[in-house]
C-alpha cells in the first residue's frame, strides 16, 4: 500500500485521503490502485455504508494526475506508460461513478483535472471558501479527461465548453452555482461533517444541515454571454464571435484562448459534442481513452508542460499553430476507434 493516499475506515465510513503534498495530491498510478482496491474491498462490506474522499496535510484537494510520468512517456517510450495509467486511472473514474454506496468528496481546495476526475462521480460534492475548480488542459496540450467531457457537455448554457476551452478557474460558490458541487460548507465545518458521517448518520443530511450560503457567484454575471459567444461547436466561430464583441470581458477571454493549444480546442469541442451524446459513462470513458491515446504523443502535449510546467516559460510553439491548421482529418484520426485489444473496458 502507498503512503501516497491513507486509507482507512472510521465508524461506518472508508476514508481515503490523497497523502502527496508536495505535488497538491496529484495522482500517481500506486494511488489509483489503492483507491480501486479500497473501493472493491469496502463495496461487499456490509458495515461500510459511505465513503468520504479529502486530501491530508497541506494543500488541496488534487491538482491533477501524473504529469512528469505522462511527459516522459511521451518522449521516452512511445506513451506506452503514459497509456497505462490513463487506462487505470479511467478505470477508477468509472469505478467511482458506478459505486453503489454514497461517496462523499471534500474538494477543499485546488480541484483540477485528476482532481475533477475522482470528486465528479461522487453522489455528494462539497465545495468550500477554499475550492479552485479548473480543467485546465487546454494550455498544455491534453484535453479534459478523466470523465470531463461527460460532466462539461451536461452543464447549462454552454458553460462547459466556456469551462474546457479557457481553462477558467472556478471558486466554490460558482461550482455550487454549476452544479459542480452539491453542498456549500465552510472549511472549518468539514471536521463535524466527517464525524458525523462516520458515525452513521446519512450524509445527505449531514451536509444540508452544516450548509451555509455561499457568497453571489461571480460567473452568473457572464452566463448570458457565455451562452452567445461560445454557442458553435467550431471553434473558428467562437472565435469570431468573441473579435466581434468590443467588451472588456469578451478581449479577455479571446487573449485567453489565443495562448492554447488550437488542436485541444478542436478536440475539446467534438469531444464535449459527442459526449452529450452518450447514455453510458463507460462509452464516454472509452471515447476518452482513444483521444488520450493519441493526444499524448502528439506534439502539443510535451510542449505544452514544457512551456507551463517545466520551463515556466509560458511560450508554447503549438503544431498546428492556428485553429485553421487543425483540419477535420486530424481530429477523426484522433477520434478513431483503436483496434480491438486495445480499447478500454472497465473493471
Amino acid at each position: 500500500m502507498t503512503n501516497e493516499v491513507h486509507i482507512h475506515t472510521h465508524g461506518v465510513a472508508g476514508h481515503i485521503s490523497l497523502n502527496r503534498p508536495q505535488a497538491l495530491h496529484s495522482l500517481t498510478l500506486d494511488m489509483c490502485h489503492a483507491m480501486s482496491a479500497a473501493l472493491s474491498q469496502w463495496a461487499a462490506d456490509d458495515t461500510v455504508q459511505a465513503v468520504m474522499l479529502d486530501h491530508a496535510e497541506g494543500r488541496g484537494f488534487c491538482a491533477g494526475g501524473d504529469i512528469n510520468l505522462l511527459r516522459n512517456s511521451a518522449l521516452g517510450d512511445g506513451g506506452a506508460s503514459g497509456r497505462a495509467f490513463f487506462y487505470d486511472e479511467y478505470r477508477l473514474n468509472h469505478q467511482m461513478f458506478t459505486w453503489p454506496k454514497p461517496i462523499v468528496a471534500f474538494m477543499d481546495g485546488i480541484t483540477m483535472g485528476g482532481g475533477v476526475g475522482i470528486s465528479q462521480p461522487a453522489r455528494y460534492r462539497v465545495a468550500t471558501e477554499n475550492t479552485r475548480f479548473a480543467m485546465p488542459e487546454t494550455g498544455i496540450g491534453l484535453f479534459p479527461d478523466v470523465g470531463g467531457g461527460w460532466y462539461l457537455s451536461r452543464l447549462p448554457g454552454r458553460l462547459g465548453q466556456f469551462l474546457a476551452l479557457t481553462g477558467a478557474r472556478l471558486d466554490g460558490a460558482e461550482c455550487l452555482w454549476a452544479g459542480l458541487a452539491t453542498h456549500y460548507l465552510p472549511h472549518d465545518a468539514l471536521a463535524e461533517a466527517k464525524a458525523r458521517i462516520a458515525q452513521g448518520h446519512e450524509p445527505g443530511g449531514v451536509l444540508c444541515a452544516l450548509a451555509v450560503t455561499p457568497p453571489p457567484a461571480r460567473i452568473e454575471g457572464n452566463a448570458m454571454a457565455i451562452a452567445r459567444h461560445f454557442a458553435s461547436d467550431r471553434y473558428e466561430d467562437i472565435l469570431a464571435s468573441l473579435e466581434a464583441d468590443d467588451s472588456e470581458w469578451a478581449a479577455k477571454e479571446l487573449a485567453t484562448l489565443r495562448t492554447k493549444s488550437p488542436q485541444t480546442c478542436k478536440v475539446a469541442l467534438r469531444q464535449l459534442a459527442q459526449s452529450a451524446q452518450l447514455d453510458d459513462f463507460a462509452d464516454n470513458m472509452a471515447m476518452e481513452y482513444r483521444i488520450a491515446s493519441r493526444v499524448l504523443t502528439r506534439p502539443d502535449f510535451a510542449e505544452g508542460v514544457r512551456a507551463v510546467i517545466v520551463d515556466k516559460t509560458g511560450d508554447p510553439q503549438w503544431n498546428p499553430p492556428t485553429p485553421e491548421e487543425v483540419s477535420e482529418e486530424l481530429l477523426d484520426a484522433i477520434f478513431a476507434p483503436l483496434p480491438e485489444n486495445e480499447e478500454w473496458t472497465p473493471l
